[in-house]
C-alpha cells in the first residue's frame, strides 16, 4: 500500500483508539493538520496552549487509552514540556507530535524561526528524549517503521513518546503496510509464567492473612477486572496506594480502603502491615502515597508484580507480564471463603458533621460529606494536587467512578484540561471538577475550549484566596501565598457568548445545598464558587502538610528554628497554622 506519510501517521492513531488529537497549530504542522482534517474517524481539538494541550492528552488517556497531541516545534515543544514530564512521572500513555521544520531546513542547518537559530536541530529531541520513552524524526526512509515503533513502545509502556515530523514530509507518498497496527503486550517466556503462578498460589495457599494492594499501573495496564476476581475467588482484603484511587470499583466487597503507611486508617494500616504475603501490583513507594516513607512492608513476603516481570522475595523473574500472572494466578488459585473481619468489609467513609444552620460559614467539614452524597455511579472525577485532592481521596467512591488526578508529579493547574481531555474522550460521563484558586489561575483559559465544544461538567472552584497547600507547609500570612481574588462566577459567561452555562457563589452551608439541586438538574456547564476560609482544609492535608515542612526544611528550617541569641530572642518569622515551635 501508498500512502502519504501523514496520512498514514493519522492511520495508525486510529487504529491504535485515538479519536481525538488536541494541540495549537503552528507553521510547521499545518500540513499535518489538514490530513487530520480530512481523516474519517479522528477529529482534531484545537486548545489554548501547549501546556493546556499536554495536560488535556493526559486526561484524555485516563479515560479512552492511548492520546496524541500536535505541538510545532521548539517554543510549543518546550511549552508543553511540563505536561509530557508529568504523563511519563504518572505512567500515562501520550503520543506527542510536532510540526518540525523542512527537513531541507534541517539537514542544511538554516537559520529558522522556533529554534534556537545557531543550526542546531537536536537540542528539543535530547530535551524531549529525557521524559519520554521512544522518540524519532520521521523520514520517507524511516516513516513506516518508526511510526510503528514509536507508537508501540507508547503502549508498550504506557509512557509518552516524541515523533518529529518535518513540514515537506507530511504529503510524501511511501510504501505502508497493509495490516492494521498491532498493539499487544509480549507473550511471557511460558517456563517462567508457569514457576511465578505456582509460587505465587503456593505462597496464597501458605498465608494466614494475605493481602493484595494496587497502584496505578492496574489502572494502566488494564487489569483491575482480575485483581477483584482474585480477591473474590480467594476472599483477599484489597488496598491501593492513593495514585490508585478509583482503580479499584470501592464498592467490592473485599476493598478495604488507601494504603498510606502512617497516614492510613487504623484498620487499613494494621491489615496491609502485619499480613504474611502482600501481593503488590505496579507498586512505586513515593513520598506523596506513603506519607513521606512512613510504609512498614515485610519484604520478605513481599510479591511485586511490576508490568514485564515481578520478583518474589528476593528472587527476580523477568519475562513475564502483569495481565498472564493475575490470569494464571486467578486460574490456577484455591477458592477460600475465609470472611473479612467486620470492620474491613468496606472502606472509611467521611460522616456527616452535627447538624448546622443554613446561614453557617461553608468549612471543609461540611463541604465534603454533601459533596459525596452529590456523587452517583460512573462519574469522572477530578481533583487537583492540594486542597481537593486531600478532600476527595479520603472519601469512597459510588461504583464505577474514575478518579483523576496527578499526585506524583503534582503539577498546579493540571486538573481543568485534564477534565477537558477526559470530557471529549467520554462525553456520556457526567464529570466533576474540584480545584483550587490559585490552581485555576494557571489554566483557567481552558475554560473557554470546554464551553466551545458545549461540554457540560461540574466545576468545583475552592476559592480560600491563595495557596493553603502552602501555607500549611510554610508563610501562612505571606504575601507570596496570595493569588488576586478575579470574579470566578462572571468567567464562563466572559468566555462563552452564548451563555451556556450556571455560575452560583457559595458562601453557606445552605447555598450549597441549593447550588448542589441546582447543579443535580442543569443541562449545561454549572460552575460553583465554594468560598472557604483561608486556612480550613481537610484532616489529610493539615497532617500531611506538617510533616512535609519537616522533610523539607529540617529540624534547622524557618518553622521550627531556634531563635538566634546573636541578634535577640525573636519569634521565627513564620510557623504552622495552629502549631507551637519545634512541635
Amino acid at each position: 500500500m501508498r500512502m502519504q506519510i501523514g496520512t498514514f501517521l493519522a492511520r495508525r492513531l486510529k487504529e491504535a483508539g485515538v479519536r481525538h488529537v488536541f494541540g495549537v497549530p503552528g507553521d510547521f504542522n499545518l500540513s499535518f493538520l489538514e490530513q487530520i482534517h480530512d481523516a474519517r474517524g479522528i477529529e482534531f481539538v484545537g486548545n489554548c496552549n501547549e501546556l493546556n494541550a499536554a495536560y488535556a492528552a493526559d486526561g484524555y488517556a485516563r479515560t479512552s487509552g492511548l492520546a496524541a497531541f500536535v505541538t510545532t516545534f521548539g517554543v510549543g515543544d518546550l511549552a508543553a514540556i511540563g505536561g509530557i514530564a508529568g504523563a511519563y512521572a504518572e505512567n500515562v500513555p501520550v503520543v506527542h507530535i510536532t510540526g518540525a521544520p523542512p527537513l531541507h531546513a534541517v539537514n542544511s542547518g538554516a537559520l529558522v524561526h522556533h529554534t534556537l537559530v545557531d543550526g542546531d536541530y537536536e537540542n528539543i529531541g535530547r530535551c524531549m528524549s529525557e521524559f519520554t520513552v521512544a522518540q524519532a524524526r520521521i523520514t520517507p526512509a524511516n516513516a513506516a517503521y518508526e511510526i510503528d515503533r514509536v507508537l508501540r513502545s507508547c503502549w508498550l509502556e504506557r509512557r509518552p513518546v516524541h515523533l518529529q515530523l518535518p513540514s515537506d514530509v507530511t504529503h510524501i507518498v511511501v510504501e505502508v503496510p497493509d495490516a492494521p497496527l498491532l498493539l499487544a503486550d509480549p507473550a511471557s517466556d511460558p517456563r517462567q509464567l508457569r514457576v511465578a503462578v505456582q509460587r505465587i498460589v503456593e505462597a496464597l495457599d501458605a498465608a494466614r492473612a494475605p493481602v493484595l494492594l494496587v497502584d496505578a499501573d492496574a489502572d494502566r495496564f488494564g487489569v483491575t477486572d482480575l485483581i477483584v476476581k482474585i480477591a473474590e475467588k480467594c476472599a483477599i482484603p484489597c488496598a491501593s496506594l492513593m495514585p490508585a484511587k478509583g482503580a479499584i470499583d470501592e464498592t467490592c466487597s473485599h476493598y478495604i480502603g488507601s494504603y498510606a503507611g502512617a497516614a492510613s486508617a487504623a484498620s487499613v494500616r494494621h491489615v496491609v502491615e502485619n499480613t504474611d504475603c502482600l501481593i503488590g501490583v505496579g507498586l512505586r513507594f513515593t513520598d506523596s502515597s506513603t506519607a513521606l516513607f512512613s510504609q512498614r512492608i515485610n519484604m520478605e513476603s513481599f510479591i511485586d508484580l511490576r508490568r514485564h516481570d515481578l520478583s518474589i522475595g528476593t528472587t527476580q523473574m523477568p519475562g513475564v507480564t502483569l495481565r498472564d500472572v493475575l490470569a494464571g494466578v486467578h486460574e490456577s488459585a484455591k477458592s477460600n471463603s475465609r470472611p473479612l473481619a467486620g470492620e474491613l468489609s468496606a472502606p472509611a467513609n467521611l460522616t456527616d458533621p452535627a447538624p448546622v444552620s443554613d446561614d453557617a460559614p461553608l468549612t471543609h467539614a461540611t463541604l465534603w460529606p454533601r459533596v459525596r452524597r452529590f456523587l452517583q455511579p460512573g462519574d469522572v472525577i477530578v481533583g487537583e494536587a492540594g486542597t481537593a485532592h486531600a478532600g476527595l481521596v479520603s472519601m469512597s467512591l459510588p461504583a464505577g467512578a474514575s478518579y483523576i488526578a496527578a499526585p506524583t508529579w503534582g503539577a498546579v493547574g493540571f486538573s481543568l484540561p485534564a477534565l477537558f481531555g477526559s470530557h471529549v474522550g467520554a462525553s456520556s460521563r457526567r464529570h466533576l471538577l474540584f480545584i483550587g484558586d490559585g490552581s485555576f489561575q494557571f489554566t483557567a483559559q481552558e475554560l473557554s475550549s470546554i464551553l466551545r465544544r458545549g461540554l457540560k461538567p461540574v466545576i468545583f472552584l475552592l476559592n480560600n484566596g491563595g495557596y493553603t497547600i502552602e501555607r500549611m507547609i510554610l508563610g501562612e500570612n505571606s504575601a507570596y501565598n496570595d493569588v488576586d481574588n478575579w470574579r470566578y462566577t462572571d468567567l464562563a459567561r466572559a468566555f462563552d457568548r452564548h451563555d451556556r452555562s450556571l455560575s452560583i457563589e457559595v458562601r453557606t452551608v445552605g447555598e450549597l445545598d441549593v447550588a448542589l439541586g441546582r447543579a443535580e438538574s442543569a443541562d449545561c456547564l454549572v460552575f460553583v464558587e465554594l468560598n472557604l476560609p483561608k486556612m480550613d482544609a481537610p484532616a489529610l492535608l493539615k497532617q500531611f502538610a506538617c510533616h512535609l515542612a519537616n522533610f523539607d526544611y529540617g529540624e534547622c528550617g524557618p518553622r521550627n528554628s531556634a531563635p538566634d541569641l546573636t541578634q535577640g530572642a525573636k519569634a521565627p518569622a513564620h510557623r504552622a497554622h495552629g502549631e507551637r515551635v519545634g512541635a
